[in-house]
């Protein structure tokens, strides 16, 4: 059932309907494919979307329909079934000759044109770049990748971008953590840690690094480091008095930091974000997810955007001025309380260079922008799109599609693994463990905004149960019987696909048929894990057949039919597998 069978038996509706309403023929006309192969190919509900317009009962009206619907090798039964659906059985043919599409496509087979060409911008992980990226941002990226991948597969502009926070608080605090380490190198003694600071070790190697590069330059007396700092709190208190006391503590040896190695304080900062940024990316590019554009937050405050966006928003009437700050109306746009775009101390907050990010995003031209967030980031749409609103754009060109955490699980329990930091379990360790391949499928396998429950040894194991296995073993199958057929796959465009007529053949001919229909609808919905569904049940449908018939058969016509169907499957697993970062190994 090639792709255009769906179109053409439209067609046919239209011209029925035509002659039975006229006056309803704009009527947007819905076919579905039934969930029991036994009620037909497709089914149409178009009945009942008439009835109330022509005050009739659906089924005499889906009678009326079939009677004058016009006659077609395409269709081999119409007939009325329920309250008033419509099912279609398509001839066997019009079923098959999906093989020879897929075959002539190849690599192109399930594209189309639904985006239009239009820009659109992913934006997804944009973790800060403190320290190693974790199993959490894995997961973004997962689906940032594949998302940005079945976007272009639909026809959009895809342009993807990462988010760097280069000039915010974290990164003064990673700075003097790495400053502080360096000190303790040096021997630097009476200078306590800081709770809150950045420990992993990763921190430690930037210090050494620092101290090969720069030996004693960036060394300093420890009551200069300590001068005017408030004393740390009891490392069990754990009140918000306690809180804010550790925070006042570091901003004081960060404040100190800066004054004591002037110009020097850039060369450390810039050395902790270039290590950071550096080792994330590498992770990253290893864990096949690529980016067009890695775009500084700082570049909008070097530019003047963060003061521009916050002037325009002042001049607009949506900014109010409380205890020497600056506040942006947000609750007029549906947030919960108003926030603050500029401090007394005149320092713009987070919330200010992200207003400027999206009207910079707009200002570059795309047609639809999307951020892929963590879910704990719920609350933070209604301000951004009524920041968005309030520059007087169009909201509605942002989405944000939300990502939930993964867990990992092994023997059934909440799995614990070591890493550098000994806080969190880092990409780089799970795909050193699970393999890239099963990190792409299982971060997908699931909706990005539903949990995620990652079962390591099943990501490993080599059996059915584990869908990327099985869905790779399928195309190591049928790549083991082009082997053994040795003829030329040129040949296969001569092949009878009329002897493709038993129930298996014709069900994943049907399967194949379904594919561009999956890939539009997974675009619409921004849901690459329907293609993750939409392969592991082509898999299942291919095993059943290879364990149920011979593709070798003495029967050259049928044989050639065969291997044609075959090399079919392989071509859209590799399409489906290709879009969510997931390899196809010749043999397994």
């Amino acid at each position: 059932m090639a792709h255009d069978s769906k179109t053409q038996l439209t067609a046919l509706l239209q011209q029925a309907l035509a002659s039975v309403a006229p006056e309803a023929a704009d009527t947007p006309i819905q076919l579905e494919r039934p969930r029991d192969a036994s009620h037909g190919d497709f089914a149409t509900n178009l009945a009942m979307q008439l009835a109330r317009a022509l005050k009739k009962n659906p089924r005499e009206i889906a009678q009326r329909l079939v009677a004058e619907l016009p006659v077609s090798s395409l269709v081999t039964k119409a007939e009325v079934a329920g309250a008033g659906f419509i099912n279609f059985t398509l001839d066997a043919g019009a079923k098959t000759d999906v093989v020879r599409t897929v075959l002539t496509a190849g690599s192109a087979y399930g594209r189309s044109t639904q985006g239009g060409g239009q820009k659109v911008q992913v934006e997804f992980v944009s973790a800060n770049p403190t320290g190693p990226l974790h199993v959490g941002h894995g997961r973004g990226a997962a689906y940032g990748a594949s998302l940005a991948s079945l976007l272009a597969y639909a026809g959009w502009d895809v342009t993807r971008e990462y988010y760097v926070n280069d000039a915010g608080r974290q990164m003064d605090i990673l700075a003097v953590s790495t400053w502080l380490r360096y000190l303790e190198l040096h021997g630097v003694s009476g200078i306590a840690f800081p709770p809150n600071g950045y420990q992993g070790d990763y921190v430690r190697t930037m210090a050494e690094q620092l101290k090969t590069a720069k030996a004693e330059r960036y060394v300093r007396p420890a009551e200069a480091v300590l001068a005017g700092t408030p004393g740390l709190p009891e490392a069990t208190r754990d009140d918000p008095e306690a809180k804010t006391q550790r925070e006042q503590h570091l901003d004081a040896l960060i404040a100190n930091g800066k004054h004591l190695l002037g110009e020097d304080w850039h060369a450390v900062h810039q050395h902790a974000l270039t290590e950071q940024l550096s080792d994330g990316r590498s992770d990253l590019e290893e864990f096949g997810v690529h980016f067009d554009v890695w775009f500084s937050e700082k570049a909008l405050f070097d530019t003047g955007l963060v003061a521009r966006c916050v002037d325009q928003l002042e001049k607009a009437g949506h900014l109010y001025v409380q205890d020497g700050a600056k506040w942006f109306k947000s609750t007029a746009f549906g947030d919960e309380k108003d926030r603050v775009v500029q401090r007394e101390n005149g320092i713009y907050t987070y919330f200010a260079s992200d207003i400027a990010y999206h009207l910079n995003k707009y200002e570059r031209g795309f047609d639809k922008v999307i951020n892929i967030w963590g879910a704990d980031h719920h609350g933070y749409i209604p301000r951004v799109k009524g920041a968005i609103a309030a520059l007087e754009l169009d909201p509605e060109k942002l989405q944000v599609a939300l990502v939930q955490f993964a867990v990992l699980y092994r023997n059934g329990q909440k799995a614990s693994m070591s890493t550098r930091s000994g806080e969190f379990v880092t990409l780089r360790d799970l795909r050193a463990e699970v393999g890239n391949d099963a990190c792409r499928f299982f971060y997908v396998l699931r909706k990005a905004d539903q949990h995620l429950d990652f079962d390591l040894d099943l990501a490993k194991s080599q059996t059915n149960e584990n869908p990327v296995y099985y869905i790779q073993y399928a195309h190591a199958r049928v790549c083991s019987v082009m082997n053994q057929w040795g003829g030329e796959e040129a040949s296969l465009a001569e092949a009878d696909l009329a002897r493709l007529d038993n129930p298996r053949e014709l069900a994943i001919a049907a399967k194949l048929a379904q594919f561009p229909e999956i890939i539009d609808a997974a675009a619409a919905d921004l849901a690459p894990h329907q293609v993750a569904f939409y392969l592991k049940d082509l898999a299942a449908e291919f095993h059943a057949w290879y364990n149920a018939e011979r593709m070798l058969v003495d029967d050259e016509a049928l044989k050639l039919a065969r291997v044609s169907l075959a090399a079919a499957v392989r071509q859209v697993i590799r399409n489906g597998m290709g879009m969510l970062g997931v390899s196809c190994p010749a043999s397994m």
